[in-house]
């Protein structure tokens, strides 16, 4: 009947049909391999190394990340704080050493300015001469002094606003 329908002999038709079961059941064994395979995996994912469930690992790596967190923004907040400590602090300096006198060798004087962020500070003006040695302070307000400053003072100003 299938012969007289379709014009193809019934012997055929088992061959591919044969064929066909041949070719699922190869590529029913290697998926069979391969799942075995993940299943291997799976177990020892799931078990871990040292018999401890995913559970618990994953619990305490979360407990870790908590603490991580907490100590991130407790950091944070330190930096915070140094930072606007370090605004007041002095971070721009320039030293400026000079004979105040001809006849005195050796550069004994010298002229210290010490600014902060914002430009404000001071200059130290160290004055050695042979009766003793004297010492001068000039407020420094947004890089500039109300009070005159000689040469070395302003060269040493200019030092410290240059960094």
């Amino acid at each position: 009947m299938i012969e007289s329908y379709l014009g193809i002999s019934i012997d055929y038709v088992v061959i591919a049909l044969a064929a066909v079961v041949l070719v699922l059941l190869i590529l029913l064994i290697v998926n069979m391999v391969k799942l075995s395979g993940l299943r291997r995996k799976y177990d020892i994912f799931m078990k871990g190394k040292t018999a401890k469930s995913l559970e618990d690992t994953l619990i305490y790596r979360l407990e870790q990340l908590d603490d991580l967190i907490k100590s991130n923004a407790s950091n944070e907040r330190n930096i915070s704080s140094i930072m606007n400590t370090l605004k007041d602090c002095f971070q721009k300096f320039g030293i400026v050493k000079y004979d105040a006198l001809e006849e005195m060798g050796g550069k004994l004087s010298c002229a210290m300015c010490m600014l902060n962020d914002k430009n404000d500070g001071y200059i130290i003006n160290i004055v050695h001469s042979r009766e003793g040695c004297y010492n001068y302070i000039k407020e420094i307000i947004d890089g500039n002094s109300i009070i005159g400053l000689s040469e070395e003072e302003t060269e040493a100003l200019e030092k410290a606003l240059k960094i």
